[in-house]
């Protein structure tokens, strides 16, 4: 089966033609570059010149597409060059052939090939000069320095340039790959906490809202209507409130305005108190605990916001009880309410409560709990239990 070349570059084609055209025209002017007397030409007249030029262009046509066999041919058809009267194109168009080995050739061929033509030409200046001791035999050792190691070195220069150059660009898309990864992450934390800030701020409201709508809609008594007129008229100012919170800080510009204070556990009072006013029966202990971080101060105040919301929504009548305490080096949040079915009218979950409080756990390296346990306050009886443990220094867990 014949081997198939590979197709050769459109430029290379271009190089190969001028190269032949050149050659020819020198040759039909007779323009050599040894006489006929020397003793080096075996074969003198016009006509052997022909074929060392033809072979040389044919090998510029493999110089980038095989550039290691063109070279290989081209040295032979420099040899072959040597012994006839010589043409100056086959040189020159053999120094392009060394420069394309090195520059478009393999690693190993872009390293070597310097390191052989170096060490060519220094037994090319040194071997002849030892044997005829006249100094015009060190001008062999300058002609193969120019025809090889000269264009080797200055292809391995441009390849090295090319490879930095590449390396360089790689390195600037990793660092635009890398950015963009960060600000997609950002983007999508950011999203992610402005999610649970404007679920945990306003879920609240609704969901009393919702219910206590619910209830006047479907009990056809004027006072238990105006009660339930009055909690949903408070829970939307308050929501409202919320709203124009949230929209101020992330309509903030930089500009010279106090910053929205973020809740502390010292609003856990008047958060109960008003899940109080939604309906709730609500028990609270929790001792002053000051020096708390304030992502651990805002992370517990939403968590039991959540669970109080979450217990008006869902909870069976009873009493729902939110007990902190801070021991072990972190703060321990404990929520918990009836299980059971209820008669009172149900406002519609989703689900992203705890996920959310779960989240805002995870992000301080704490833990989460939450689901059905057994009361031990009576038998056989259950409760829904919420139980958070944010460490303290942000940082390890607990």
């Amino acid at each position: 089966m014949a081997v198939r070349l590979p197709r050769p570059r459109r430029f290379d084609v271009y190089a190969a033609s001028a190269g032949l055209l050149g050659g020819l025209l020198l040759w039909g002017i007779g323009l050599g570059v040894r006489p006929a007397g020397e003793p080096i030409v075996l074969f003198d007249g016009r006509w052997p010149l022909l074929v060392p030029l033809a072979v040389m262009a044919g090998c510029e046509l493999l110089r980038r597409a095989a550039p290691r066999t063109g070279l290989l041919i081209g040295t032979a058809a420099l040899i072959g060059d040597t012994v006839t009267q010589g043409s100056l194109v086959v040189l020159i168009m053999y120094s392009d052939l060394m420069y394309a080995a090195v520059l478009y050739g393999t690693p190993a061929s872009a390293r070597r090939i310097p390191w052989i033509t170096g060490l060519l030409t220094v037994a090319a200046t040194v071997v002849p000069f030892a044997v005829w001791r006249v100094p015009e035999a060190l001008l062999i050792g300058v002609v193969v320095g120019v025809l090889s190691f000269g264009p080797a070195s200055t292809g391995l220069i441009v390849r090295n340039h090319r490879e930095a150059a590449n390396a360089a660009l790689l390195r600037a898309e990793q660092t635009a790959l890398l950015a963009e990864m960060d600000r997609v992450q950002a983007v999508t934390a950011e999203r992610a906490r402005m999610a649970r800030e404007l679920h945990d701020m306003v879920a609240n409201h609704l969901s009393a809202i919702a219910i206590h709508s619910t209830a006047a809609l479907s009990l056809d008594d004027p006072a238990t209507t105006r009660r339930a007129l009055g909690v949903i008229r408070e829970n939307s100012v308050e929501g409202l409130a919320e709203m124009r919170r949230l929209i101020g800080i992330l309509r903030d510009d930089g500009a010279a305005t106090e910053p929205a204070a973020a809740p502390t556990l010292d609003g856990l009072g008047a958060l109960v108190d008003g899940a109080r006013a939604n309906g709730l029966d609500v028990t609270l202990d929790a001792p002053p605990c000051e020096g708390l971080p304030a992502p651990v101060e805002l992370a517990a105040y939403r968590i039991v916001q959540e669970s109080l919301t979450n217990a008006l929504k869902h909870a069976a009548p009873g009493t729902v009880r939110v007990g902190l305490t801070r021991r072990d080096g972190a703060l321990h949040v404990r929520v918990t309410s009836p299980y059971g079915d209820r008669d009172a009218p149900r406002a519609p979950g989703s689900g992203a409560g705890l996920v959310g409080m779960r989240e805002r756990a995870t992000l301080l390296h704490g833990t989460f709990e939450a689901g059905p346990v057994a009361d031990p306050g009576s038998t056989g009886g259950k409760i829904w239990a919420v139980r958070a443990a944010l460490p303290l220094n942000e940082g390890d867990p607990a």
